[in-house]
């Protein structure tokens, strides 16, 4: 009987030990997330090369080629006037400025800072915009910009909001 009794302790004891080591298993922390990879170079880059795509379209007068760097809820800030909302709205607002007098832009102190997340980019420095007006006299007009950029589902970038002030 005694023999029994040890068999049944030590069957009792082997089941104990098998259910904590599977709570124990159970209970463990699961893995980190592996970090998502590191694009902000890239990402700036392609903030750089819009910035650039958007100077010749706006140079070249090609309307649609510098909106389409808007996204469909953009707002835009001018000096001296109400936000601009919407890329139709911003179509309009541009519209007689790309179309008007020839137009070159050239920027200059440009930084582009891209969020560690890599959803969201700001986009500052200066500005100045040269050229002839509608009489033919030569104008120069500087300022500072910030451009808030939000990546799309498909990787590209777009503005999501513009503002920028003159130099008096």
């Amino acid at each position: 009987m005694f023999l029994i009794e040890k068999f049944r302790l030590l069957l009792a004891a082997a089941a104990v030990a098998c259910f904590a080591c599977g709570c124990v298993q159970n209970f463990q922390k699961p893995a980190e997330p592996a970090a998502p990879p590191d694009t902000r170079a890239a990402d700036e880059a392609a903030i750089r090369a819009n910035d650039a795509d958007f100077a010749k379209a706006a140079e070249a007068k090609d309307l649609d080629k510098a909106v389409s760097h808007y996204m469909d809820d953009a707002v835009l800030f001018a000096p001296g006037a109400p936000a601009v909302v919407g890329k139709d709205n911003v179509r309009k607002f541009l519209q007689p400025i790309i179309n008007g007098p020839t137009m070159q832009f050239t920027f200059s102190d440009v930084t582009v800072d891209v969020a560690r997340s890599g959803d969201l980019a700001v986009d500052s420095g200066a500005f100045e915009s040269t050229g002839k007006d509608a009489k033919g006299k030569p104008f120069t007009q500087k300022g500072r910009f910030v451009l808030v950029w939000k990546k799309q589902a498909d990787g590209s970038w777009k503005i999501a909001a513009d503002t920028s002030a003159n130099e008096k």
